[in-house]
Order: structure tokens, then sequence, then C-alpha cells
């Protein structure tokens, strides 16, 4: 028996407000027990600081327990997989990064499609990368720098935390967009580069700036540029890459997401109460301490901000031919 147009439209749409207003009711009491979020590296670095940071405000404003779980392997893609493979009911978040949108390239036989399978919730914070170099290095600028290079090809060793990973891509989109030819030294981890940089065994890095602090102030390295189009808190005084090479963007980046078809009023929910951390004061002070700047928006604007990246370190990994570790 065939329905009469105009009353199957009319039950569709009953039947599409039930969904609606469950997940309203949903959204209500959301979370009704502890929630996990799963940092995809080890403890103790900047992805784990920043969740800790977030999960402790959600679980004071929420009225549950924000745990974090740290789950390292394969270049985050571990991490990743257990939260895209989880129930989309709001229980488990990823603590998202700039890994996220490169490995979608730099991983050929992914299990998943990050971008399809993860829904943005929040952005949390943006931190540059800065360009340093031994004293020996004879570049006090980024201008000099690329004219040392270019004089150089070759001969130049440039450190990173190992293949793929922000550093890595700071300096190949450095390289791809200034013709400079530097040889490549990964690293597991920045720490051990740093060391590496500080001994003049490479010779520049695309390092942090908390990190890098220390020694740039007492002059044991040198600062010539920062890697994102605005100058750093941290390093007032220090021009940005963008400055000499128009275009230039790196950053690591950091928020929330879910997995797919996770109701849409919750992730509302979470997103308008990390955009409240990120008004407050103290979250503003710490992001600040960290070398970074808050990433308030809406979950569309976290969307956009991956995919655009997705794209950009794409197509830097087919540029430089990047293969995974």
């Amino acid at each position: 028996m065939k329905l009469p147009r105009r009353k199957f439209l009319h039950l569709t749409v009953g039947a599409a407000a039930l969904p609606a207003v469950s997940g309203v009711a949903k959204a209500q009491t959301y979370p009704t027990r502890p929630v996990r979020v799963i940092v995809a590296t080890a403890a103790g670095g900047g992805n784990d600081i920043i969740a800790r940071l977030i999960g402790q405000w959600l679980s004071e404003h929420l009225g549950q327990q924000f745990v974090v779980e740290n789950r390292p392997g394969a270049g985050s893609n571990i991490g990743t997989e257990a939260v895209v493979r989880a129930p989309a009911d709001g229980y488990t978040l990823l603590l998202v990064s700039a890994s996220n949108a490169i490995n979608a390239t730099l991983y050929e036989k992914l299990t998943f499609n990050f971008m399809q399978d993860i829904a943005p919730v929040a952005g949390i914070m943006r931190t540059p990368n800065v360009l340093l170099v031994n004293p020996s290095v004879p570049a006090n600028t980024a201008l000099e720098f690329i004219a040392h290079a270019k004089a150089n090809p070759g001969k130049i060793n440039m450190g990173s935390g190992g293949n793929g990973t922000p550093s890595h891509m700071s300096g190949e989109l450095f390289k791809m967009m200034t013709g400079v030819d530097l040889v490549h030294v990964p690293y597991r981890g920045l720490s051990p580069a740093l060391t590496d940089l500080l001994a003049g065994q490479v010779h520049v890095i695309f390092g942090g700036t908390t990190a890098s602090n220390a020694y740039t102030r007492t002059g044991k390295l040198r600062a010539l540029a920062i890697t994102t189009t605005e100058r750093s808190e941290l390093l007032p005084d220090v021009p940005t890459v963008a400055d000499v090479v128009p275009g230039y963007e790196a950053s690591q980046w950091y928020g929330i997401g879910a997995a797919k078809n996770t109701p849409t009023e919750i992730i509302d929910r979470l997103n308008k109460e990390i955009n409240a951390s990120l008004r407050d004061p103290k979250i503003q002070t710490r992001l600040a301490e960290l070398g970074g700047t808050g990433l308030p928006g809406s979950p569309a604007d976290f969307g956009k901000l991956i995919a655009d990246e997705t794209e950009k370190w794409g197509k830097v990994v087919k540029f430089a031919g990047i293969k995974a570790e």
C-alpha cells in the first residue's frame, strides 16, 4: 500500500524529530558517568599536558571525571583508532593534534579516515615552532639563513623529533617554499635533537618555544624566526618566517574530537564548555606559559582547521616524499 506523499512526509518528519528530542535529553543529562579523553602519545608531552588541563576544567564544570588515558604508538594512530571504534556517545574523546592532519597522508594504509571518522568538537590551543640555529651558523635572521643555506646546499643538517612530526614538517615546508637543501636528521623526540643542536651536531631545528627559551636567552642557541603568522609572547622580539617567506605558516595545535555520529547536542555542550575555559584568565595564563594562544570557535571552525591542515601537510608529504618510520 502506498502512502499519500503528504502523509509520508508528515510521518518522516515526525520520526526524524524523535531522535532530536532524545538527543536534547541526552545532552541535558550528559555526562552521567566518567568520560575518557584518549591522548595518543606518552604521558608528559604537550598533548598530555593540554588534555589534563582541559580535562580538569570539564570535570569541575560538568560534574563527572574526565579521565586522561594515554594510548601511544604508531605515530598516534593507535589512540586515534581507539576513539574511531568507540561508541558514538560522547564518553570517549580524542585529544586531536596537528599529527592527525599529517598522518592522513603520511600513512598509506590507515584503517580509518580521520576527517570522516572523527567529529570535531572544539579547538583548544595553537603554539608556534621557532627556527633555531647553533651559534656557529653565520646567520642572525631568517633571510641570512636562507642565503647561507643556498650557498651551502646539502651541507646543513636539520634535526627533528622524527619523520612526519610537526617539527619535521615545519622544516620541510620551509624547504619547499624557499628552495633550500637541508639534510634531515630525525631523532626519537625533540629533546635529543635539541641536545645535538646545542652540541653543534646538527645546525638547525624547528623547535618548541618553551623548551628552547632558556637557551636562546643565554645565547646558547639563536632564534631566527617564529613559524606562526604572529609573533610569540615568549619571544616578542623574534620576527616571523612569513616576514621573509610570504604565506609560510606552521604550528602545533590541539583540540578535542569524538567518534562520528556523536549526538550534535553533546558536541555542542562540550564545545560551549571548552570555549568557556578559554575565556578563563587562569587557563589563558597557563596556555601562555606553554607558548600558545587559545583557539576558540565552533565545531565547524575546528573542522575547517583540520581540513585545511590536512590538505596543506598532504602537499608537503608528497612534495618531500616523506615516508612513515
